[in-house]
């Protein structure tokens, strides 16, 4: 086997290998691992005095008063292993047991074999092998102005999540399938990767062989009654799990699913689910479809006793406000394209997992709709199903329903106008067409994923919100690429014209030279843990009890973000190419790399991201 300074080189260095190693070399006799004994250190300020520790109170669970035997220090020094980084020193300081690194050896092994770190650990378990992503925001979504915030944010987080996951080694399918227009267009302009519309005519067949299952099942019940949308003198229509009506002294049970104009003014969750017009339904009629005047929706096949359902099976985790629902032939081709996208999984050993991508305003509905395929299913063929949802998008100042076609175009505006003001006479042709372009979707893709899917987003529409080099922003990022590309190309001409010679082999490079202390935070926060990082994006987080998961959909954007403000502090600090003298080019080859390294793993996040970097600015 390969091996750096004698320690074994597999796929790559690991900090958890690392991490694990230590815990284990810690234990006295046949003592127990404490969990997180150890942390990886990553401020400048501890960098500079060692890059791992065991803190003195957790020595305190082993040994007495976190004592360690000098036997025991020097057992730990020595450890080597398949993945664990070589070790300098382990001293006892006042702060508990201090690790420091051979990093001249750490940084010969991760910038000589920067491949190994561009993608998550193969070892890895993948605990689901298939798993259907359905965004539950496209169904029936015809025109852009169909698409709140709210929906824009799940379709971006579903995008992402479809990315590190097949990375990850998943087979992900996307549903639905999208229909050639507008929507479409509109998520090709933000780099959304979606499938195209599956056979019309097979998923009108699944929705008629649904809705006769329907008709045959106990928990069904034919629509008879005439319901009105105004409230009725005796109390509230008995639909009110699907549009909850105002009783006669106070607002409706369920407020959250629609609620009711209060009488001076609009209920204070107005955000969080449309509110009846004046002179008209909803805007969101598909999240709380309201019964025409003259009876039922038109394409209204029956009413389902969800509540009843609910009871027998002793589900956990749903709504328990979730009662009478009435079932449209759009909810049917809903369950029709899953049940298709599901066949296709057959031959994956252990099945598949839907997970529906909602916004928090369509959650109810949906959960509608997780049951109503349950019901629809036989024991034997029941789907698991999770909910990841996302939570609500705000608007800071007026407009507050503000579009997701609306929102792009401000954006996309507002970063044409940073530009000109920037570069000036030079934004302008198709080149630059594109830069915006790329600019554009990254701002959006940020202002969307760089925050946990279940937390609220506020979004600030106006001019101040918006700068090429915020260091919050994906502008900034897309910046740095594309100094690093003029980086690079600074370098190439400088070959062309003979200054510099041609750059040499991984293995001719000397790595001691590297001492300047952004090297060592670039590589040591950002190169080489980024394998675990993609890993981690990849895990979804099941809840014990209940329907709900949550992932790390954040975790690729405030990396990006924190690895584009280390390096350029070092970019500003450190002048990479260096006067055309043969004694610096040692040096200056070193830099370089780690430059490329830093240039390879921004690349291979921001693929996750579906964002080509700029190759100028």
């Amino acid at each position: 086997m390969e091996s750096v300074g004698g320690h074994p080189l597999h796929e790559g260095l690991r900090v958890s290998d690392t991490l694990r190693a230590l815990s284990l070399a810690v234990l006295p006799g046949d003592a127990s691992p404490v969990p997180g004994m150890w942390f990886k250190e990553s401020s400048a300020k501890n960098l500079r005095h060692r890059d791992f520790l065991a803190p003195r109170a957790a020595l305190g669970k082993l040994y007495r008063r976190g004592e360690v035997p000098e036997e025991d220090v020097k057992r730990i020094s020595s450890i080597k292993g398949e993945g664990v980084l070589p070790l300098q020193s382990c001293e006892l300081s006042d702060f508990g047991l201090a690790v420091r690194l051979e990093r001249s050896l750490v940084f010969e092994q991760v910038l000589g074999h920067i491949p190994h770190y561009l993608t998550p650990p193969s070892s890895t378990s993948v605990s689901m092998k298939s798993v259907i992503l359905n965004c539950v925001a496209l169904h029936g979504c015809k025109t852009v102005d169909d698409l709140s915030l709210g929906c824009l944010r799940a379709i971006l987080v579903a995008d992402h999540l479809a990315e590190v996951l097949r990375g990850d080694g998943v087979k992900v399918h996307l549903v639905p399938g999208l229909r050639e227009g507008a929507v479409g267009l509109f998520l090709r302009q933000l780099r959304v990767s979606w499938p195209s519309e599956v056979d019309a005519s097979s998923i009108d067949a699944g929705a008629r062989a649904l809705k006769q299952a329907l008709e045959n099942s106990p928990y069904a019940e034919a629509i008879e009654v005439e319901i009105t949308t105004q409230p009725h003198q005796d109390g509230p229509p008995k639909d009110a799990a699907v549009c909850p009506v105002r009783e006669k002294d106070g607002p409706p049970k369920d407020v959250a699913v629609c609620p009711v104009r209060e009488k001076d003014g609009p209920p204070k969750d107005a955000a969080a689910c449309p509110v009846r017009e004046k002179d008209g339904p909803p805007k969101d009629a598909a999240a709380c479809p309201v019964r025409e005047k003259d009876g039922p929706p038109k394409d209204a096949v029956c009413r389902v006793r969800l509540k009843e359902f609910l009871e027998q099976r002793q589900l956990p985790g749903y709504d328990p406000n979730l009662d009478l629902f009435t079932v449209l032939e759009g909810n049917l081709r809903h369950l029709a394209e899953l049940h298709q996208a599901v066949l296709q999984c057959q031959d994956v050993p252990g099945g598949c997992t839907v997970i529906h991508v909602v916004n928090c305003e369509d959650e109810f509905q949906q959960q509608k709709m997780d049951l109503l395929w349950q019901l629809l299913s036989t024991r034997s063929h029941v789907v698991s199903q999770k909910h990841l949802v996302c939570g609500p998008v705000k608007v800071s100042g007026s407009p507050p329903a503000t579009s997701a076609g609306h929102f792009f175009q401000l954006r996309r505006s507002q970063m044409r106008s940073a530009s000109v003001m920037k570069y000036g006479d030079l934004v302008q042709g198709a080149s630059w067409d594109e830069i915006v372009d790329s600019l554009t979707s990254a701002a959006v893709r940020f202002e969307m994923l760089a925050t946990p899917h279940r937390s609220q987003i506020t979004v600030v529409l106006d001019d101040a919100s918006i700068s090429t080099k915020g260091t919050k922003s994906g502008a900034f990022v897309m910046y740095n690429c594309a100094r690093l590309a003029t980086l690079f190309e600074s370098y190439h001409s400088a070959v062309r014209q003979g200054l510099y010679p041609e750059f040499p082999t991984p293995g001719e490079l000397d790595f001691k030279s590297l001492r300047e202390e952004g090297e060592w935070l670039l590589l040591f926060n950002y190169i080489l843990p980024f394998p675990e990082l993609l890993d981690q994006s990849a895990q979804l987080q099941f809840a014990t009890k209940g329907i709900r998961i949550t992932a790390h959909t954040e975790a690729v954007c405030k990396f990006l973000v924190n690895l584009s403000m280390d390096f350029s502090s070092y970019y500003n600090r450190v002048h990479i190419l260096g006067e055309p003298l043969s004694h610096l080019f040692s040096q200056m080859f070193a830099r370089l790399q780690l430059m490329r390294g830093v240039q390879d793993v921004l690349h291979r996040a921001l693929a996750t991201l579906h964002i080509p970097p700029l190759d100028q600015l």
